[in-house]
């Protein structure tokens, strides 16, 4: 039969999606065992698995019951992996997209652990000591009384330390380099900035040396030639 023939019987197109469906078809896994396959891989720690499968979830059955779960899931993954940056990517979007869900302390304080997990050593910069702070310090703003604060607690002074120990780190290296107004400013931060984490006495007894080194040098270029 000539291809103008099926065309008019209406045949070739037939045929043309029926090919598609034989070669391109993918077999529709429903909802609820997308959900129980991505559950299963996370507690096994196939978390790449997990992923997929709440990914695959998310884009075939966007408004199932089960997508917020996928989508907290894709969240707790990226944690697991320590990918940070994904992680703290999917949990904003939560936040922004379900504001009311009964799981947003939780994803409040995993935004913290994201930044709270990357904190360096006192000597490099503490970037993700502040954030990890302020978005400890929001959850417990918005949820005074809820167990992710709680949680929240022994990680905030943490924050407190490091930060505190970075300030008194970097007070010590202008002091030890004349820069002495600098390093001042560093020492009086660690008062005025943190509460007491263990570093209030060496940072007053640095005020003091500064404050006379300084009171000597004014001296000094007062003095007539």
């Amino acid at each position: 039969m000539k291809i103008k023939a099926l065309i008019a019987l209406g045949v070739l197109p037939l045929l043309i999606l029926a090919g598609c469906g034989w070669f391109g078809a993918k077999e529709e896994k429903p909802a609820p065992e997308l959900a129980r396959n991505g559950i299963e891989a996370f507690k096994e720690g196939n978390y790449r698995e997990a992923i997929e499968s709440f990914e695959t979830l998310k884009d075939w059955y966007p408004f199932s019951k089960y997508a917020i779960l996928a989508e907290l899931k894709i969240a707790d993954a990226h944690y697991q992996l320590a990918e940070y940056e994904e992680a703290v990517f999917a949990y904003e979007e939560f936040e922004n997209l379900h504001p009311r869900n009964e799981a947003i302390p939780y994803v409040i304080y995993q935004i913290g652990r994201c930044y709270y997990d990357q904190i360096d050593t006192i000597d490099r910069d503490q970037l993700t000591a502040q954030k990890a702070l302020d978005t400890f310090k929001r959850l417990t703003k918005k949820f005074p009384e809820d167990a992710y604060t709680l949680k929240a607690r022994p990680h905030i002074i943490q924050c407190h330390k490091s930060l505190a120990a970075h300030d008194l780190y970097v007070g010590r290296f202008y002091f030890k380099s004349g820069h002495y107004k600098a390093a001042l400013h560093r020492f009086r931060s660690v008062l005025s900035d943190y509460p007491d984490v263990g570093v209030h006495y060496e940072a007053l007894q640095y005020i003091a040396l500064c404050e006379r080194v300084l009171q000597e040098l004014t001296v000094a270029d007062e003095q007539p030639e």
